[in-house]
């Protein structure tokens, strides 16, 4: 038991970024476009995106896939084939920064600025049966 749970934690890599200066809503738009895709195609989606926060996320991913390219050397063919996909992607949210602005009549209006964190969890996919 214990050993197949090493297996599996093997052939998986993640990669975390904390303190995202971007709101979790704009992250989480850019997050849904590449989740379950496969990473060379991920990685064509976010840099050809045209929001801010993919800049980040694709930093983040490239992260992840050397972090799984370390844990397996002897399979990076698995990369080149494309069996290598972008299993969970996560957006928390982060802290908060509260800040002041003056409003009308001698009021003051609250501004938050939102962070997020994110984590990138890599696999390979499995190879499929087919029955005759």
């Amino acid at each position: 038991m214990a050993e197949r749970l090493k297996e599996t934690k093997k052939q998986t890599a993640i990669a975390k970024l904390n303190d995202v200066p971007t709101s979790p809503r704009k992250m989480r738009l850019v997050a849904d476009t590449v989740r379950g895709v496969e990473v060379n195609r991920a990685l064509d989606l976010l840099k050809f995106s045209k929001r801010e926060a993919s800049i980040r996320l694709e930093k983040l991913l490239r992260s992840a896939i050397a972090n799984w390219e370390s844990k397996n050397q002897d399979k990076s063919k698995e990369l080149d084939n494309g069996n290598v996909y972008v299993k969970t992607i996560m957006v928390g949210e982060g802290r908060t920064l509260k800040r002041i602005r003056p409003c009308p009549q001698g009021r003051a209006g609250r501004i938050r600025k939102r962070s997020n964190h994110v984590t990138i969890v890599l696999d390979v996919k499995k190879p499929s049966t087919v029955e005759e």
